[in-house]
Order: C-alpha cells, then structure tokens, then sequence
C-alpha cells in the first residue's frame, strides 16, 4: 500500500505548480511569498464555506424548482458545485483583499484569486485522492491534467473582473464584481456538467460530449491567458 505521505504530495503538486507558474507571470512587481500563501489559506477556509452554502441552497429548495428545467447532471453541475464553490471563493477573496496593501496592480487580482482557489483545489484534491485509494494514481493524474487547472482558469476569471472592480470609476462597480461570481460559475457549471454527461450518456454519445469537454478546455484556458496578459499589458501602461 503506498504511503499516505506520497498520495498528498501527488495532490499538492500540481497546485503548487500553477501557484508557481502565476508568480512567474507578475513581471512588474511580484506579490510577497507570504502574502500568496495566505490567500491559499483563505482558499481552504472556503472548502467549509462552500459546505455551509450549500447547506443554504439545499434547504431553499431550488435545486427542486429547477430540476425540470435542465437535466439532473447539469443541476447538480450548477447548484452541487459551481454556485457554491465560486461563491465561497469570491467571499474569501473579498475578504482577503478588503484592506491588503499590495494589492496595487490589476495582475494582483488574478494572482490573489489563484491562491485562493489553489487552496480549495489542494483540499479538494487530496480529498478526492484519498476517495478513490485503490487507484489513486490514474485519479491524481487526471485531476493533474484537468480539475486543477479547471480551477486555475475559473480563478483568473474571478480575478480578472474582481480586478476591474477595484480598479473601476464608481459607476462599473457593481457590475465587475457581478462578472467576478457570474464568469468563472458559468463556466465551472459548463465544465462539470460536460464531465457528470459523460458519464451518463450511452456510446457515441459519450464521445460527443468528451470531445466538447477537450474544445471547451482549449478554449477556455486560451481566454483566461489572454486575460492574464490584458492586465500585465494594463498595468505596464500604468508604470
């Protein structure tokens, strides 16, 4: 049996990767190791409060309401995970940079953002590894491959918009902040659903729907590095 040691560090490794890969990314003036560190702190915070939200959304009943509208794997897509998680994350996020100081650049959102939601993906993760025991190594590699880095792109969406907020006149506010929480849930909710389909549907089917998970990936981590890059190229303006 492998070491229980070995199964969280396959977990923490691509996290740590990606935390890695947005530090390099902040060329103008990086944020502080322990400032980032923080944020993942405040990211694993938001895995009990995604519990309590959900608690909250299951006793209003609109799951229930909406279940007739859309099919049960795309449901519990959107209500099961992406509402409550990227809402939690959002909450911790806001309340992580409320006063912090270094936040000074558009590009801190996304890095900020990351940290947050690399401590939810490192819990989620290892619990996931832990699950599935028996055959941790193909679990950890495709979580390695997609979820985690799933993750890091439904981040710098989230960090994106909440960078525009900050930074935005009094009037765009509101609206940014909306895009903060509306952006990565759609496509969180797009994502999960295109995985629970997958595995619900028969034959050709399945392989629809996994060659338009694979597009839907390409395309969606092409966008969020567009985004990193339209506010590395904002905040150069500002230098």
């Amino acid at each position: 049996m492998d070491s229980p040691y070995i199964v969280i560090l396959a977990a923490l490794l691509p996290v740590a990767v990606l935390l890695f890969y947005i530090y390099r990314r902040d060329k103008y003036e990086k944020e502080p190791v322990r400032e980032i560190l923080k944020g993942v702190g405040y990211g694993v915070l938001s895995v009990c409060v995604t519990f309590f939200l959900i608690e909250i959304i299951d006793a209003t009943g609109l799951p229930a309401l909406t279940a007739g509208l859309v099919s049960g794997e795309v449901n519990y897509a959107f209500w099961g995970a992406a509402i409550p998680e990227e809402l939690a994350k959002l909450l911790m996020l806001c309340f992580f940079l409320r006063k912090n100081p270094y936040f000074d650049e558009h590009v801190d959102g996304i890095v900020y953002a990351v940290a947050v939601s690399m401590g939810f993906a490192a819990v989620e993760n290892i619990l996931y590894l832990f699950q599935n025991y028996d055959n941790w190594v193909s679990v950890g590699i495709a979580r390695a491959i997609f979820s985690v880095p799933g993750h890091f792109a439904f981040a710098v969406f989230m960090g994106y918009y909440y960078a525009l907020y900050r930074f935005a006149p009094p009037g765009r506010k509101a609206a940014d902040l909306l895009l903060a929480w509306l952006v990565p849930t759609v496509a969180h909710g797009i994502y999960d659903s295109l995985i629970f389909l997958f595995g619900s549907l028969p034959g050709f089917f399945s392989v629809l729907v996994a060659l338009a998970f694979l597009y839907f990936c390409y395309r969606m981590h092409r966008y969020a590095h567009r985004r990193i890059q339209q506010h590395l190229d904002r905040d150069r303006g500002m230098a």
